[in-house]
């Protein structure tokens, strides 16, 4: 039985509750084969030198963690400057806000050397390695130039743009061609795989073999969608936990006379907040029926905030919310309830299950889980409904959320309000077709179908 791999910028222990969605999704399987799990440490050494760090080994039950070290410069380079300065700003459509500055490529490549460095000295030869998101594209063409010959494979967790939008990045040629090091490469939705398609044969000369399978640089890659899920089960479970009852019956009887409706994301210009509170200041001035009868609550966690991108956004959204508030509210109603701060995971369920409308309408995402969890936190006999961006990857598959485009201010409104006024049979026909497919295509069938597809032969 071959070991699994797992790969990704931070590790996390599969143990915990709170570890998050990759460890729910990958735990089984790398505690089956006793596997191991390697990244960055999240230790940021001051003057340590560049393309050097620490490794750090523990044993999480069956699970090996395996970690490095980042000095200042490579962290800077490596993670602020070119994956987050770069990666993400393009990936999501956004050039103007990408700092194409020559020496964040440098770090990027030497951080991914490293980590193949130290990575190849832990691994067997019937490994089988699944590298996770962005900052990890070149690694698999580090660890072949190194004689690695395992089969690997890679996930993008975030969108892939256009031909021409990643043609913009300087040395794209280089990115694109790293990929071909992978045996699998997947994507979150048929849409990106259709813009690797057209990138790869266009720009690189690749020749379609049929079955998604690419030819060029000498080597074969098989590309596909693997829309991520949830695991519905545990979610649904922890809407049933205490914490999440509690917020459910403090909220539902602090707002028992209005509407809620909710907007859960970490602060970043890709979810579209600004457009968001404009849409609802919008929904108050062309349907005045919902002053003082519906309430947006915003949650917008930090993020990235010694970037200084995020800090224009937060002060735009202190401003929008302050104008709301000031233009419609009253002594004992204010429209937006605006929260920048985390809220724990375990209360949010609690939250969605509350919320009348759920407002999940990012300009660009490669997926977003938010729409699932606000669909299995639900009460079939009394659902709320789900206003999804229809450039979130999970439109793809939630047909039967109510698809809207996030720059049009007026449109999203006028859905907004279709949503608040939905009969229940219609809001009960809707839940009902979507979490079926939530169920269907939970985060095990994604590991599955991943795996599954490069030839895995443990216990997927």
């Amino acid at each position: 039985m071959s070991r699994l791999v797992v790969v990704s910028n931070r590790v996390a222990d599969p143990r915990k509750a709170a570890a998050g969605g990759l460890a729910v999704a990958l735990g089984d399987s790398l505690n089956a084969t006793g596997g191991l799990w390697f990244g960055w440490s999240g230790n940021v050494i001051e003057g340590g030198a560049a393309g050097e760090g620490e490794l750090h080994v523990q044993q999480a039950g069956n699970v090996k963690l395996a970690t490095v070290d980042l000095s200042a410069e490579d962290h800077a380079g490596y993670y602020l400057g070119y994956s987050n300065g770069v990666l993400w700003p393009v990936f999501h459509y956004r050039l103007d806000l990408a700092r194409f500055d020559t020496g964040f490529i440098e770090a990027y490549r030497r951080v991914n050397r490293l980590f193949a460095h130290k990575l190849m000295s832990l691994l067997q030869p019937d490994d089988i390695i699944w590298i996770h998101d962005y900052h990890l594209i070149p690694m698999a063409a580090e660890l072949r130039a190194m004689g690695c010959n395992n089969r690997i494979g890679f996930f993008l967790h975030i969108p892939l743009p256009p031909q021409q939008i990643l043609a913009a990045i300087p040395q794209h040629e280089w990115l694109m061609r790293a990929l071909f090091a992978y045996d699998l490469v997947g994507f979150q939705s048929e849409n990106d795989l259709l813009h690797f398609s057209r990138y790869v044969q266009a720009e690189a000369g690749a020749v379609a073999l049929g079955g998604n399978r690419f030819r060029a640089f000498h080597r074969t890659v098989r590309a596909g969608a693997f829309p991520i899920g949830i695991d519905v089960d545990e979610f649904a479970a922890l809407t049933h936990a205490q914490d999440a009852r509690d917020m459910y019956e403090r909220m539902k009887e602090e707002y028992s006379r209005r509407k809620l409706l909710l907007g859960v994301e970490r602060l970043d210009y890709s979810k579209g907040l600004p457009q968001r509170l404009k849409t609802f200041e919008t929904l108050l001035k062309k349907y005045p029926e919902n002053i003082r009868s519906a309430t947006l609550i915003q949650i917008a966690s930090p993020s990235r905030e010694d970037m200084g991108t995020y800090t224009d956004l937060l002060q735009e959204l202190e401003s929008l919310c302050g104008a709301t508030n000031g233009n419609f509210g009253e002594l004992d109603w204010m429209p937006i309830r605006y929260i920048h701060r985390n809220v724990a995971r375990k209360r949010l369920p609690g939250l969605y299950r509350v919320a009348r409308v759920a407002l999940v309408t990012p300009l660009r995402d490669g997926m977003n889980l938010v729409a699932k969890e606000f669909i299995a936190a639900q009460d079939p006999a009394d659902p709320g409904v789900l206003v999804l961006s229809r450039f979130a990857g999970a439109a793809e598959q939630l047909e039967d959320a109510l698809l809207v485009n996030p720059y049009d201010i007026d449109g999203t409104a006028d859905t907004i309000q279709r949503a608040l006024q939905m009969p229940l049979e219609e809001r009960q026909a809707r839940h009902q077709k979507l979490l079926k497919n939530i169920r269907e295509h939970d985060v095990h069938w994604w590991r599955r179908e991943f795996l599954n597809a490069l030839g895995y032969e443990g216990p997927a």
